[in-house]
């Protein structure tokens, strides 16, 4: 991705006026540069007589180069003077490279003669052809300058009145040289590929449709950097603009949007103060007072529709030609107003050459480079994943320091983010709804990594309503699907966590989940009870011995969600659950489980490679339970009657060597839908009596010899999948 450069052109004129001598430059030429002077707009004009051979002058080339607006006046001989073409196809060059303003005047000609080198353009450009050959790249380049420089707007003068027309012009130049270009950033590193692509999505070369776009992004990301970056590279081809900067922000300070529809309006419509008394007045005003002008609108860090609507409820609140560019964290918001994919533009985090560059930029400014190691700038790029906000932040805060100062930061940062980079992500956060938080929560703490499936399967058994909470991160960009497991970026991870330790710094037993070796060990070794925990998912990542007492969880009161890798109960005997615990994962488990007596909420029991011998005994309270996981449980040797679990979809008893008897009630359950049953060479299914003997004696050829799944059809109720 190609880098801007953070230095501003130098402008030495407000404007350059390109025009052929003997046809203007005594009476309209002289007027308009008069009233050009008059208003105190600074205008190159050159001496015609100093022209002399075919080449432009290096002196008039900076002269463009160094004006903010050119003024082309195309009259009828203008195509005949190569010193013309060469100054055109000089301005057009800088409007694609520079930015620069192009205002063409069409006196007393057409614009198709010039756009399509008609009449006497036409003639003129023959007689180049002759001269200079026709396929020379002189000529197809002045060509290309007229065809471009002909389809811009401008103003046409055929006859009338001259001075009404010039004053006209003095008060739009006027206009467009109050309106400035706006800040984009100290180092815009990456910006200029990026102004390309949405260049190409805003489609300026269309001049009669009006079009929303969006940019859409995760906070820090650089969406505002690059909506500067587009107002200033286009602002000057609308006959107004407005650029309403933090509308999420600034909409707080007020009762309702009124202060910014009269912002938008003063911006658009500037020397014009209209009053505004209730945002359904403004709105009407905004369409009333722009639906025919081209207008160039920028609505920035928009959380919420009642924004859009008040400030941009459609496109035909506005004239021909006009965009509008909406910058936001939630992409359903542009969905939902209309905005389709094709013209949604995904900000994403800097490629790895562009991340360095900035860091660079802003931690070793000046060339004065202190001797870092590179391992250490390795972290801080790791640490950031291409986010230009901690780019920046850590970039400058780290400007000028020694190594034990980056080391001391960079362990601070593994404990505790950034503030100023936290509390930027975190809008996006504070923004869903209470269901969406706990959900993020339990994603950033626990599954960051895991299939969405798995997810799913999780969450929705602690009845959160996963599928759309999951689809609502996604729109807010705080996590992402790729190939199926849900990932997310590791500083938005942090913040999420930050956000749990923040429930109580000091103590692990009044926050919400747990997740951290030491503070799992400190809570279980305190022995306290608490109605803080909501979930526990401890993943070693090597087996270790843990003592965890027989009633450790029940005095957990609100425990929701139990998961533990590679931990081994260094005492004996059955560990209590609370009764309303919704998942329960622990692989090589050691123990035997108890509930209290009364009803239990478990959705999901998962106790894969443990050493149980038989089933837990409270299946008949276990009216939730959906999935139960027994693979590879090398000592189970009995499963019992499943009958009391009417949810139960899933039942995984694959790998169990030892298994010889399974209850018959598998065979009439309504609701069971995977039945895995491969590699049990030693089960019988009891008690063996008249009924299904075919389905028996099938589902023992399956479970020795059959390694394709079937499905069976049991009881003309239950579909089956027996793997």
């Amino acid at each position: 991705m190609a880098s801007s450069s953070s230095k501003k052109p130098r402008r030495s004129y407000d404007v350059f006026l390109s025009f052929r001598g003997p046809d203007v430059r005594n009476h309209f030429l002289s007027h308009l540069y008069a009233a050009l002077d008059q208003v105190g707009i600074s205008t190159y004009i050159d001496n015609e007589e100093l022209r002399k051979g075919e080449q432009i002058s290096p002196a008039l080339m900076q002269a463009i180069e160094e004006s903010q607006i050119a003024i082309v006046v195309f009259s009828e001989n203008y195509a005949s003077s190569t010193w013309c073409l060469e100054e055109i196809s000089k301005i057009m060059e800088c409007k694609e490279k520079k930015g620069l303003n192009v205002l063409p005047v069409f006196y007393k000609v057409e614009p198709r003669e010039v756009r399509g080198q008609k009449q006497s353009y036409g003639k003129a450009m023959g007689e180049h052809e002759v001269k200079f050959g026709k396929n020379s790249e002189q000529v197809k380049r002045w060509k290309k300058a007229l065809y471009d420089a002909g389809g811009l707007s401008g103003w046409p003068y055929t006859d009338g009145n001259e001075a009404g027309f010039i004053q006209h012009i003095v008060q739009e130049i006027s206009t467009q040289l109050d309106r400035t270009p706006l800040n984009v950033a100290m180092f815009p590193v990456g910006i200029d590929s990026r102004v390309q692509e949405l260049k190409t999505i805003l489609n300026l070369q269309s001049k009669d449709d009006v079009l929303m776009v969006g940019l859409w992004g995760q906070g820090g990301v650089g969406k505002t950097t690059l909506a500067k970056a587009i107002y200033n590279a286009i602002f000057r081809e609308f006959q107004c603009a407005s650029f309403l900067e933090r509308i999420r922000e600034n909409s707080k300070k007020s009762i309702d949007l009124v202060p910014l529809q009269e912002k938008l309006l003063l911006q658009v419509l500037p020397g014009k103060k209209l009053a505004v008394y209730s945002v359904g007045g403004g709105s009407q005003l905004i369409q009333d007072k722009l639906c025919n002008k081209k207008v160039l609108i920028i609505l920035d860090d928009v959380d919420d529709a009642f924004q859009l609507n008040a400030l941009a409820g459609g496109c035909e609140w506005f004239g021909k030609g006009s965009r509008i560019i909406i910058t936001t964290r939630n992409k359903h918001l542009l969905t939902s107003h209309g905005i389709d994919q094709g013209h949604i533009y995904e900000v994403k985090a800097l490629e790895d050459g562009d991340a360095v560059e900035l860091f660079r930029k802003h931690a070793f400014r000046g060339n004065q480079e202190i001797e870092i190691s590179r391992n250490l700038v390795h972290q801080v790029l790791r640490y950031a994943r291409g986010l230009p906000l901690p780019l920046e932040v850590l970039g400058a805060f780290l400007c000028g320091r020694r190594e034990p100062e980056w080391e001391s930061t960079l362990q601070k940062l593994a404990k505790s983010p950034d503030k100023k980079i936290n509390d930027v992500l975190k809008v996006s956060y504070d923004g869903l709804e209470p269901y969406a938080k706990e959900i993020f929560l339990h994603i950033a703490c626990f599954f960051k990594g895991r299939s969405k499936e798995y997810i799913k399967k999780v969450l929705d058994s602690c009845e959160f309503d996963t599928t759309i909470g999951i689809k609502i991160l996604i729109e807010r960009c705080l996590i992402s699907e790729e190939v199926e497991k849900i990932q997310m970026h590791d500083l938005i991870q942090l913040m999420g966590m930050d956000i749990v330790k923040d429930e109580d710094r000091d103590d692990p037993i009044n926050r919400s989940r747990l997740w951290l070796r030491d503070d799992v060990l400190d809570v279980l070794s305190e022995d306290k009870e608490t109605k803080a925990i909501k979930a526990i998912v401890l993943q070693l990542p090597k087996p270790e011995d843990m003592y965890i007492g027989p009633d450790a969880f029940t005095k957990m009161k609100n425990l929701r969600l139990l998961i533990l890798f590679n931990v081994n109960n260094s005492i004996q005997g059955p560990i209590h659950l609370p009764n309303g615990l919704r998942w329960f994962e622990w692989p090589n488990c050691g123990s035997t489980l108890e509930f209290s007596h009364g009803s239990k909420k478990l959705v999901g029991l998962d106790m894969r490679n443990s050493k149980i011998k038989v089933a837990p005994r409270h299946f008949k309270d276990l009216e939730n339970l959906k999935f139960i996981n027994f693979h590879s449980c090398q000592s189970l040797v009995c499963m019992p009657d499943i009958s009391c679990t009417p949810s139960l979809t899933e039942l995984n008893l694959s790998e169990c060597k030892s298994l010889e008897l399974v209850h018959e009630s598998i065979a009439y359950h309504d609701n069971l839908q995977l039945l895995s049953l491969s590699g049990c060479s030693n089960f019988i299914i009891s008690p063996m009596y008249s009924g299904p003997r075919i389905f028996y004696f099938l589902i023992s050829i399956i479970a020795q010899n059959c390694k394709d799944s079937l499905i069976f059809q049991i009881k003309s109720k239950a579909c089956v999948k027996l793997v």
